[in-house]
């Protein structure tokens, strides 16, 4: 039983997460960081997505009933977020040490959206509903956490590629992540246009 539902969610996870394209955007996030900042960053955003994810584990579907929250309205406000870190990104600001701020950094947009966001709760939240069995429960709590291993790992040794991509690669880089960025913020924000225009539709 634990096997059977470790591996689904793991690889759910994995696939939502994408820990090898978060480096790309933790490099450029962190760029103006020593290599002391990166590892707290790393750190910091990699336990805040872990208790996050947890957190909606336990009580997510609850809170969201609570407070009247569904699937699309966090999509919007996720990608809305995603989309002015984008922005950044793309026009330089990223790179201004004198706006970067390493907890702010790590927490947002690191933490959440980018670790912790809509798809990784949702995800969570249907797996934690199907489980049966105490068994199925624990799977599911490996899978999180092993997730979360291999997300901190990729970001603690990304420092490997800065050896290889020196300041004018990871400049190109930067910009690269924002377009990329860009383009996941447009899509969170799309899909819950597009949800609450079936909604409405239907009606």
């Amino acid at each position: 039983m634990g096997p059977e539902a470790f591996l689904p969610i793991f690889v759910t996870l994995f696939v939502i997460i994408d820990p090898p394209g978060i480096v790309p955007i933790y490099l450029a996030l962190t760029s103006a960081m020593d290599k002391k900042q990166k590892s707290k960053a790393a750190i910091q955003a990699t336990g805040l997505s872990l208790g996050m994810i947890a957190l909606f584990a336990v009580v997510g579907q609850q809170i969201m009933n609570y407070m009247g929250i569904d699937v699309a309205a966090l999509q919007a406000s996720g990608g809305l977020l995603l989309l002015l870190v984008a922005l950044q990104l793309l026009t330089g600001q990223a790179d201004d040490p004198e706006t970067a701020n390493t907890s702010n950094i790590a927490l947002v947009p690191l933490g959440t959206p980018l670790l912790a966001g809509p798809g990784a709760i949702v995800a969570v939240i249907l797996f934690v509903n199907e489980a049966a069995s105490t068994f199925e429960y624990l799977g599911i709590a490996i899978a999180i956490v092993a997730i979360h291993l291999i997300i901190f790992l990729v970001m603690r040794f990304s420092n490997l590629l800065v050896a290889v991509l020196r300041k004018g690669g990871i400049e190109v880089l930067t910009r690269i992540s924002g377009m990329l960025l860009a383009g996941i913020a447009v899509q969170l924000i799309a899909e819950a246009v597009m949800t609450y225009g079936d909604q409405f539709m239907g009606r």
